[in-house]
């Protein structure tokens, strides 16, 4: 008695198994058929098209009933990223921080960024240079004003410095090479520091760069963007120390570092203005093909960027304080693996 109860209860619960396995959606990735599998694929993309198209149309037909019956428009909604939903971060800098403003007017840039000393940068490699390290060097001389190159030779750091110091220069920055490719940027502040170790990566130098344009001698303007907690903030300043303070706006150069996710972005740009005619048609009545549209020129400005290059990407190793000094410096700052514990955490 007690095997049939069991068999009973097993053909039982094997039909109520197999009505739910029925209701399952079927995935693309489920099927072996190549071609079934495509077809189905299609179809569910074709699905989801409509589906977006539908709500479009749906929230544009919301917005005009809105505006005619001079009600509020419905609140756009704002998709979800990383960078919006980060981890909370006490660091951040906020507009009434006094204590960072007063932090701003004593630190190792306020000379420079005050205009009260003129940039003047020293550029050098490492002992073991590659062929493209001097390739980006010259463009680098290009971007930046008032840079020299000196070559390294058999010269340690520590002297390099001293020698920069005597010479007024007011920052080094070090170009490092490995396999054949620059692959670290050091830039040193003068005389007391800080220095800043970065990982240089996805370097396209100008010659690479399709249909890219030769900058101009003129002081560019500088844009540093989202650089936003107090380590950030000093970093930007030690960006911004590089170059003088006072662009020459005629010379439309602009040079870029867009700081996304930790990871520094650089580009450099030549902008221009230009007005623009466009025809706008109007047709009375329906639209025929003999009918005939009324055209009005309007004046449009519009701008064109051309990129002169180089373009490569930085992220932030670690700050130290004081001039370069491996075995008894002092750390600011030092990227460890274990830091990295959320795809939502950012430094900068």
């Amino acid at each position: 008695m007690g095997g049939n109860d069991k068999r009973k209860r097993s053909e039982s619960e094997g039909g109520d198994e197999q009505p739910m396995e029925k209701k399952r959606e079927i995935l693309p990735s489920m099927i072996k058929n190549k071609e079934k599998r495509s077809a189905i694929h299609a179809k569910l993309k074709q699905q989801k098209k409509l589906e977006k198209r539908k709500k479009a149309k749906a929230r544009d037909a919301a917005e005009k009933r809105a505006l005619e019956l001079g009600e509020e428009l419905p609140a756009k909604k704002i998709p979800k990223t990383i960078e919006n939903t980060r981890e909370f971060d006490e660091t951040v800098c906020k507009p009434d921080d006094e204590e960072l403003f007063a932090g701003n007017d004593a630190d190792e840039f306020s000379s420079i960024l005050k205009r009260e000393r003129t940039p003047k940068i020293l550029i050098t490699t490492c002992r073991f240079h590659s062929s493209r390290g001097p390739d980006l060097i010259k463009e680098l001389l290009s971007v930046i004003p008032n840079a020299h190159y000196y070559k390294r030779g058999t010269y340690d750091l520590k002297k390099i410095v001293e020698f920069a110091n005597k010479k007024d220069f007011t920052s080094i920055i070090v170009v490092h090479t490995n396999r054949r490719e620059p692959d670290a940027f050091v830039i040193i502040g003068l005389p007391t520091g800080p220095t800043a170790h970065f990982k240089l990566s996805n370097l396209v130098l100008r010659k690479d760069i399709k249909n890219h344009g030769n900058p101009t001698s003129h002081e560019p303007e500088l844009v540093l963007n989202n650089f936003t907690t107090r380590l950030g903030h000093r970093i930007g300043r030690s960006i911004q120390s590089l170059f003088p303070q006072e662009p020459n706006f005629p010379g439309r150069r602009v040079v870029t570092f867009h700081n996304q996710r930790d990871f520094i972005f650089f580009r450099h740009h030549r902008y221009i203005f230009e007005a623009k005619e466009t025809k706008q048609t109007e047709s009375k009545g329906k639209k025929t093909k003999d009918a005939k549209g009324e055209s009005e020129p309007q004046g449009k400005v519009i701008a064109r960027l051309q990129e002169c290059g180089p373009r490569f990407t930085l992220k932030l190793l670690s700050l130290q304080h004081g001039t370069f000094d491996t075995k008894g410096g002092e750390y600011e700052w030092v990227h460890k693996p274990e830091m990295d514990t959320s795809r939502r955490r950012f430094f900068l």
